[in-house]
């Protein structure tokens, strides 16, 4: 009785080999987008303490040498706007960001699969 697996051609093996890539490729997939937007969000966190130690060493110098450091209040309302439409900017670029990404990945897995002979 022969135990062994039967030949097949070296093509329809590494095809096999390429989807279980995929396979697994997939499965890890929503892993590494959280933990690229883990990533974003920590590098955010760390641009807002480096911007407030900033605002807090600029806030000094006024306080010491005497500066007035008031503004009207249709600058504050401009630059609470301006922050504003910033913000919606951000987020759209953000998903835009993530979708982009998933597609690529997408794309480049459905190339790589396409081009085996079939």
């Amino acid at each position: 009785m022969n135990t062994q697996t039967p030949l097949t051609d070296v093509y329809s093996t590494y095809k096999q080999n390429v989807q279980k890539y995929l396979e697994n490729i997939s499965k890890i997939n929503p892993q590494y987008f959280q933990s690229i937007t883990h990533f974003e969000v920590e590098c955010m966190k760390a641009c807002e303490k480096t911007i407030n130690a900033s605002v807090s060493v600029q806030q000094e110098f006024p306080k010491k040498t005497g500066i007035s450091t008031e503004i009207s209040r249709a600058t504050k309302n401009a630059i609470i706007e301006t922050k504003n439409h910033l913000r919606t900017l951000y987020l759209i670029i953000l998903e835009e960001s993530q979708k982009l990404k998933k597609h690529r990945l997408f794309q480049y897995f459905q190339n790589q699969l396409s081009s085996f002979p079939k």
